[in-house]
């Protein structure tokens, strides 16, 4: 009687007598899906807010032109018609040239030496701000480059 019940218990758990029993992993895998979405739904959204009122610049309306120049240097300094800017000046003037009945061109005029990390932020910063015609003047620079 005991031989029997032994070779009906190998046989219900184990295909292979020395071989290692499988674990079906998927409906724990659904499970644990299934509680993070429902952590995600209930996470409350912010309610706090804190609210900044930030400094306007008056002398910035006097450097922006029908035609602007924006270089960067090799070093990685951005100018706006000769004068060094940031990022965010960069940005406050290209969307006062774009809040224009005629909206202003911007000439873009990279260094060949500049990285390109910074050619990338500065085009992104131009077009989030509504810059929408933009020139590559010296573009003949960059042909032995390539």
């Amino acid at each position: 009687m005991r031989r029997r019940s032994r070779s009906f218990h190998r046989s219900i758990f184990r295909a292979d007598p020395s071989g290692d029993p499988d674990i079906n992993t998927t409906p724990l895998i659904d499970v644990m899906l299934v509680m993070l979405v429902m952590f995600i739904i209930t996470i409350p959204p912010p309610t706090h807010s804190v609210d900044i009122t930030l400094p306007v610049d008056k002398g910035i309306e006097d450097t922006v032109r029908d035609e602007n120049l924006v270089t960067i240097d090799p070093v990685g300094i951005i100018r706006w018609n000769g004068e060094a800017v940031d990022l965010a000046q960069l940005g406050q003037r290209v969307k006062l040239g774009a809040e224009r009945e005629n909206p202003a061109m911007l000439k873009f005029e990279p260094d060949a030496r500049a990285r390109y990390l910074r050619v990338d932020q500065a085009i992104g910063a131009i077009r989030r701000n509504g810059g929408t015609s933009i020139a590559f003047p010296g573009i003949h620079q960059f042909g032995g480059l390539i």
